[in-house]
């Protein structure tokens, strides 16, 4: 987790003409009501400009190796004395170790968080024992393995597998430590540390001339405008401090990008044909897209290692990183589990339009399907993964997120309404359900 202690006495890089410009400083707009429908060195005359930048693959440096051998250490040496049958409080403390690479946090099967390792934990914990309580008559699944559950598998295993699963995943972890350090810069306005540039040559950027233009006011202003949830559309706005003319920011703000973006083929598209199978169905259309192949959901299931229990969030980066050529420099470099939890609804749109139109790269959507925020369905359900692939801005109307659905409930239920593969829905109600997740996280 970055913190400013980590940084203090250091400086951080200059990298773009005039002061860096924090994104959304003012609460962003929300949308109101419901709507069904290679690397570069910059020079003196042109300096570099990372708004477009994506990374690549970044080394395994010694000291992140001696990092990941310290936590699959940590693993071995309590492997003996867990089991699936452990209590929940210790299958946490003993399963979800977090690393420090680069003064970024990652922690096994939860992905790159902004938290303390002590309170992730805590977290973790603390939902694997509601779940251990809860009774057997919960929220319909439709393929989200829980947290527990994860849990539970991880330490089922031998000590030595778990060493080798738990060495893949931190490598995997370490191997996108440029990314997050981009998207921390980029969407939050984190500035990098000194040096990162120099140290992270797969860091793809633009250089822009010196005289670089900056984004119209009044294209700035209606995007990053501040306006409350329960606001009316004719509410007063006032622009963010980047949208002033003289300003150079480094980063993109909402009015930079097109009205509209939408990538992959939506006849490239499958409903899940078991009830546990939104893994490999979004995994099914994710590498379908990119191959123009489409592999059976049993295939995909396997590669995931998707049970009854549903499939992790975690392998389905992984096997998005190893099967498809979505996470290669030119797209969005290596995927990874992030934790939005902190992050605004500005800041979650602003991730989604950099991905499509900078990427041109699907997401993972990590949602809970529920009614609230999805009124095609029937019944409430559970955890669940969409394959995210569009935008599009509308003005004072909500801004809707364009997504591939697996879920068809008529399917398991005749008696129920019909669900379209391809959804424009409303932004903001993603986000929320996005939030309302106990994991809060993306993959990207």
């Amino acid at each position: 987790m970055p913190r400013a202690s980590r940084f203090r006495g250091r400086r951080s890089i200059v990298i773009a003409v005039g002061a860096l410009a924090v994104l959304l400083a003012a609460a962003p707009f929300v949308p109101r009501g419901d709507d069904d429908h290679g690397a570069v060195s910059p020079s003196a005359a042109d300096p570099l400009i990372l708004e477009h930048a994506t990374a690549g693959a970044s080394a395994v440096t010694p000291a992140a190796r001696a990092e990941i051998e310290r936590l699959v250490a940590q693993g071995q040496r309590s492997g003996r004395t867990v089991s699936a049958r452990t209590a929940p409080t210790a299958l946490a403390s003993t399963q979800v170790r977090c690393a420090d690479f680069e003064g970024q946090t990652y922690c096994l099967h939860a992905g790159w968080t902004e938290d303390s390792p002590a309170a992730v934990v805590a977290g973790v914990a603390a939902e694997a024992t509601r779940l251990a309580a809860r009774p057997t008559a919960a929220l319909a699944g439709t393929g989200d393995q829980d947290l527990l559950t994860t849990l539970r598998e991880s330490a089922a295993l031998s000590p030595a597998a778990r060493a080798s699963a738990d060495r893949a995943e931190l490598t995997q972890a370490a191997r996108a430590v440029a990314k997050v350090w981009l998207i921390r810069h980029q969407i939050e306005g984190v500035p990098l540390p000194a040096g990162f540039l120099d140290q992270h040559p797969e860091v793809r950027a633009d250089t822009a001339p010196s005289a670089r233009t900056a984004a119209s006011p009044a294209a700035s202003a209606s995007t990053a405008a501040s306006a409350s949830p329960g606001a009316s559309p004719g509410a007063s706005a006032s622009a963010s401090p980047s949208a002033s003319p003289s300003a150079s920011p480094t980063t993109k703000s909402w009015g930079e990008y097109p009205e509209r973006a939408q990538i992959l083929n939506k006849r490239r598209v499958a409903e899940q044909t078991r009830t546990y199978y939104c893994g490999p169905t979004s995994m099914q259309m994710i590498g379908w897209n990119w191959t123009g192949k489409e592999h059976s959901q049993e295939f995909w299931a396997h590669k995931l290692g998707t049970t009854s229990s549903g499939t992790a969030i975690t392998d389905m980066v992984r096997v998005t990183n190893n099967n498809t050529g979505w996470d290669n420099a030119a797209h969005a470099g290596p995927y990874i589990v992030l934790d939005v939890k902190k992050f605004t609804f500005g800041q979650w749109w602003l991730l989604n339009m950099r991905h499509l139109v900078d990427y041109k790269a699907p997401l993972i959507f990590h949602p809970v399907l529920l009614k609230q925020f999805y009124p095609y369905l029937d019944d409430d359900a559970s955890g669940h993964f969409q394959v995210g692939r569009g935008y599009a801005k509308r003005g004072n109307k909500p801004n809707l997120v364009g997504y591939f659905e697996p879920w068809n409930q008529q399917r398991f239920d005749p008696s129920e309404p019909y669900i379209s593969r391809v959804q424009w829905r409303n932004a903001y109600k993603s986000y929320r359900a996005n939030e309302a997740h106990f994991q809060h996280n993306i993959g990207v």
